[in-house]
C-alpha cells in the first residue's frame, strides 16, 4: 500500500473538500482520502500508486490546481500492529 501526500491549491471551504475527496474516489481505487483545505493537500491511501498525470487531469478538472505529490509506502498501523 502506498501513501500519497498530493499538494492542492484552491480549496477554501469544507464544501471544497467534499468536492475533492468525491473527485479523488470516483476516478481511482483508494482505500482511504482526506482533503484538507486548511493543510492545503489530500492524503491518499491505495493499494497501488496513482500515476501523477491522471491524478493532476482529475484534480484540475474541478477547478483546483495540484502543485506536488509526495509518495511513500504505508504500512497499516493498528492494536495489534506490534506483532509484526
Amino acid at each position: 500500500m502506498v501513501k500519497m501526500i498530493v499538494g492542492i491549491e484552491g480549496m477554501m471551504c469544507g464544501m471544497c473538500e467534499a468536492h475533492m475527496n468525491d473527485a479523488i474516489r470516483n476516478n481511482f481505487k483508494v482505500k482511504k482520502v482526506q482533503a484538507s483545505s486548511k493543510e492545503k493537500n489530500a492524503v491518499i491511501i491505495a493499494e497501488e500508486e496513482i500515476p501523477e498525470a491522471e491524478l493532476k487531469s482529475v484534480i484540475e478538472e474541478t477547478g483546483y490546481t495540484m502543485l506536488q505529490v509526495e509518495t511513500e509506502p504505508y504500512e497499516k498501523k493498528g492494536l495489534f500492529g506490534f506483532r509484526k
